[in-house]
């Protein structure tokens, strides 16, 4: 005879695994200490195993607990995610969703191809351009999402997290030695540009320009290369590349903005990418 899991037991359990104590599992919960102390028998029984032990004040897994810890975690994740399938409405449609080229491949991939899963009836436009591009594209109507860097955040926006802007290049390279030092910027509407030239400036580190686009293919060539260095973000450095020490002759740089900006009336779809977009970034 097949018997089910309650995912109200297999949640007291990992309350209980995360605080330590039936007390606060139950603060945590807004249950009863009682209620608590009577799912957890429910999955003993279940188990034929006592699931936890004493340790001192604290309640700590037995070997069988930690056994089961996984499936547990693994139930309660399927129905968080059932759960949110079922209330979210089904949309049909398209988003056009714009990101700049320095966030390009550290956070878009993710956010695609979750939303993908989670509404796979809507059809998402991708733009990717740089951040002042992308924010006349939003002002004009041609873009409903947007993710931007910036040094600080524009009315209209929301900042999901801050990064902060590194000197970046061939791994053991040596191209931060020379002098003048070969620099790889973007073009003249690359937010780094602007920043990385001041920073050169105020560390009266002479400079030259290698490779000036918007395009990050062959800015990662002349870095990979060891032919100059380049201004990225910490989060957004290829494992083929390395951050240089800002004390190894290169100026320290400043911290930026990933900042959310949606159409200024957006629609239901679009609503629904950007908190997509909100979650993905946050926690990513």
């Amino acid at each position: 005879m097949i018997r089910n899991v309650d995912v109200a037991v297999a949640r007291a359990f990992l309350a209980v695994v995360e605080s330590g104590s039936v007390t606060m599992a139950a603060r945590q919960l807004n249950l009863t200490q009682g209620a608590i102390s009577q799912q957890i028998r429910r999955l003993e029984e279940l188990s034929e195993h006592a699931l936890f032990q004493r340790a001192g004040r604290r309640m700590v897994l037995t070997a069988e607990g930690e056994r089961v810890i996984g499936p547990t975690r693994n139930l309660v994740t399927a129905n968080d995610s059932l759960l949110m399938a079922l209330r979210e409405p089904i949309f049909t449609g398209e988003v056009r969703f714009g990101a700049p080229y320095d966030i390009m491949g550290s956070y878009t991939p993710g956010i695609l191809r979750r939303f993908s899963a989670a509404f796979p009836n809507i059809r998402v436009t991708l733009v990717c351009e740089d951040t002042v591009v992308l924010l006349d594209r939003l002002k004009s109507g041609a873009l409903d999402v947007a993710l931007t860097t910036e040094l600080g955040c524009g009315k209209g926006g929301e900042t999901l997290r801050s990064d902060r802007l590194v000197w970046t290049g061939a791994r053991n390279g040596s191209a931060f030695t020379r002098d003048p030092v070969p620099v790889s910027l973007g073009a003249g509407t690359c937010v780094f540009r602007p920043a990385a030239i001041a920073a050169l400036k105020k560390g009266r580190r002479e400079w030259q320009p290698v490779c000036e686009v918007s395009n990050m293919e062959p800015v990662r060539a002349t870095l990979e290369s060891d032919l100059a260095v380049a201004p990225l973000l910490s989060h957004s450095v290829p494992e083929s590349l390395e951050i240089i020490d800002a004390g190894r002759r290169l100026p320290k740089l400043p911290l930026f903005c990933i900042n959310l900006y949606q159409a200024p009336e957006p629609s239901d779809i679009a609503k629904a990418f950007a908190g997509h977009v909100r979650r993905s970034v946050a926690s990513g």
